[in-house]
């Protein structure tokens, strides 16, 4: 397996949190990508968005993976951006950069674990809630899947759970993945 390990999926998929709880259990490195841009460009995500565009975003976001991708540390589970691989050529880049695990789940789900966490913390969610919410995960999940899809790997969230478990449950199959690998 190539290292890094970008994981990929949209908003609410879990791969901060797993990605935390999986660079645990590897010993390894974790870096939320959205954490290191704050901290390379002095402004959150959501700041910089409301700020100066999506576009612009985009464009430092980009130049924060670059960054991190010359630093000299292998064993590092990054955690990307919902639209990260999705915008220019970023899917490729990533592909070249290490190995993409694309945390997948059904847009019901994903609906529910953002109305969880807080659809306010997220600028492109702002009064969107139940149905809208889950109409408009629909509508861009649509957009996004190809992208998605062309991961190296691609993990199927367990049905029926939403919560902490279902981020364990990952966790825990990213791990075997990762080591008989």
């Amino acid at each position: 397996m190539l290292l890094p390990v970008y994981l990929i999926g949209y908003m609410g998929a879990g791969k901060t949190t797993v990605g935390r709880l999986l660079a645990q259990k590897l010993g390894w490195h974790f870096v939320d990508l959205d954490d290191a841009f704050a901290e390379i460009n002095g402004l959150t995500t959501a700041d910089c968005i409301r700020r100066y565009g999506v576009e612009a975003f985009r464009r430092l976001e980009k130049d924060c993976v670059e960054k991190l991708s010359e630093l000299p540390i292998e064993k590092v589970i990054y955690a990307t951006g919902g639209g990260y691989p999705c915008w220019e050529d970023n899917m490729d880049c990533l592909l070249e950069l290490g190995t993409s695990i694309y945390l997948r789940w059904r847009p019901e789900h994903l609906a529910h674990r953002i109305e969880l966490s807080g659809v306010d913390k997220r600028p492109i969610l702002q009064q969107k809630h139940g149905e809208n919410l889950l109409r408009f995960v629909e509508w861009q999940m649509s957009g996004r899947e190809e992208y998605y899809s062309r991961a190296n790997y691609i993990v199927d969230a367990p049905l029926g759970e939403y919560g902490e478990s279902a981020d364990e449950e990952i966790a825990e199959y990213l791990y075997n993945l990762i080591t008989n690998n």
